[in-house]
């Protein structure tokens, strides 16, 4: 008997001696981990931002953790995040292909693709469109402004009275990517839009939520009825309703002559041979990846410059002042009028430092064994860049833990812009759709603060400024009063 279970004791001993995880030699410092589990039991699977920070209070800004049996090396600070996704970044661009996100997305569009020629060519071609149709120009700014005019429209409705806008700016960032990409928009309210935004908020919250993380870390899992398999199904669905559109698009097209975005690709598409990495199937992603991406940090960014504008009514008096003086006698806002209001950049750029939308990036991948600042990092471990860290950074920033605008102006009033201001992260893999997000969040708010005043309701307590932590940050739902301005009423 005790030698059955000497032996049981052994095989166990043996078992666990096959399965634990080694470190790599050289590599980053960190908690130990876990046979199979990795550092899972470690982190709060539904907000880990707090245990990032403290792994680097305790490792240093360059530390390991492992999602199950897959090495990740998490990054703080300006200096950490730069060497690698700048300086290094072509060690440093790929994208881990074995997590629920690039699962779900078959590793296709622009987001989750590989770094290699397919990523580098459909980049080079997006950037290229977005040129083409305007982008930074009068063109897209004549896009946007035409459905602020909507959105105006819209608030006005609510004058005089108290109500919740946390779909307003979803709806109306939605809008202006799908004038981008199909050259038509919907009203607010409709019920294709609005079955489009459950979709995508519901893949947000599986993206970073408990399930996404035990997805990564334990393969044999995978294939079990849990909630995860609900990002596959959301995703058919999304799928499903672009290709609708892509069809319908393509009855009323003419070869040659693009109207917009979808147009530009299908053009692409009768161009090339079926080697190419342009298919039909790349464009349903492409689409989906851009209207993600133009939506929700945009629509989360304004919803938190409003709720610090309500909290902080004397800086949403000073923008106000600045905005008329600037204005007086224009129809509207251009975004050339953005280098004569320094403090309305300030603050638009202080709620996006604030705001802190993707936190923890899009993770990134290591694509061939290199080095950083003195340790070892195998090909294929996976890169989380916190820029949350950097966002908020002592040293780097004069107020790092409150909304002040001093934090983007110098010593003469001017604005000016610290390079530990990344938001859309940074190298090759900084966010495609930056230039159309700066021209939106500031015609967007200087347009609506030309207009109305916003005021916190006196039944609502005090502003609860924590957000809730999903694949982009969002403010939690609050109620706005507003108030038509005498500005506006003489216009």
């Amino acid at each position: 008997m005790l030698g059955s279970l000497i032996l049981v004791g052994i095989c166990i001993y043996l078992f666990f001696l096959l399965i634990r995880i080694q470190r790599p030699k050289n590599f980053p410092p960190g908690p130990r981990p876990l046979p199979i589990f990795g550092n899972l039991l470690h982190l709060n699977i539904r907000n880990p931002l707090k245990d990032f920070e403290m792994l680097a209070e305790r490792y240093g800004n360059i530390y390991s953790l492992y999602l199950g049996r897959n090495p990740a090396v998490g990054l703080n600070g300006l200096k950490a995040i730069k060497e690698a996704l700048v300086t290094k970044s072509a060690d440093f661009s790929g994208r881990p292909q074995n997590l629920l996100f690039s699962h779900v997305t078959k590793g296709k569009g622009v987001i989750m693709a590989d770094y290699g020629p397919a990523w580098k060519e459909h980049r080079r071609f997006a950037l290229m469109t977005l040129r083409n149709f305007g982008l930074g120009k009068q063109s897209m700014e004549n896009r946007i402004l035409g459905e602020i005019e909507h959105l105006v429209a819209k608030v006005e409705k609510h004058a005089g009275s108290i109500w919740n806008p946390q779909t307003l700016f979803h709806d109306a960032a939605s809008n202006i990517i799908y004038l981008v990409l199909f050259g038509t928009r919907y009203e607010y309210g409709d019920e294709s839009l609005k079955n489009y935004v459950t979709l995508v908020t519901e893949n947000t919250k599986i993206f970073n939520g408990p399930w996404s993380m035990i997805y990564d870390s334990l393969p044999l899992v995978r294939s079990l009825p849990l909630p995860f398999k609900k990002a596959f199904k959301n995703k058919y669905s999304l799928e499903k309703m672009t290709k609708t559109m892509i069809k319908e698009h393509k009855a009323t097209r003419v070869r040659g002559e693009p109207r917009d975005f979808v147009d530009c690709y299908l053009d692409e598409l009768d161009k090339r041979d079926n080697a190419s990495s342009f298919d039909d199937e790349q464009l349903v992603t492409y689409i989906l990846n851009l209207r993600a991406a133009g939506t929700d940090t945009t629509s989360n960014t304004l919803l938190t410059a409003f709720l610090y504008l309500m909290a902080y009514p004397d800086i949403q008096e000073r923008c106000q002042q600045e905005i008329d003086e600037v204005l007086q006698g224009k129809a509207h806002a251009s975004f050339e009028d953005r280098h004569n209001m320094p403090y309305t950049q300030a603050v638009i750029h202080e709620s996006q430092r604030i705001a802190n939308t993707v936190p923890l990036s899009v993770f990134h991948c290591t694509s061939r064994d290199t080095e950083l600042m003195g340790y070892s990092i195998p090909q294929g471990t996976i890169i989380i860049p916190n820029l949350s860290s950097v966002l908020s950074e002592e040293g780097q920033w004069k107020f790092p833990h409150e909304f002040n605008p001093s934090n983007f102006l110098n010593e003469q009033g001017q604005f000016e812009k610290p390079d530990a201001f990344l938001p859309f992260s940074a190298g090759p893999r900084v966010c495609l759709g930056e230039g159309l997000a700066r021209m939106e969040l500031f015609l967007i708010l200087v347009t609506l603060l030309r207009h109305f005043r916003f005021i916190w309701p006196e039944d609502a307590g005090e502003p609860d400024f924590t957000p809730i932590f999903g694949l982009t940050l969002t403010p939690k739902p609050y109620r706005m009063g507003v108030r038509l301005r005498q500005q506006a009423r003489e216009m």
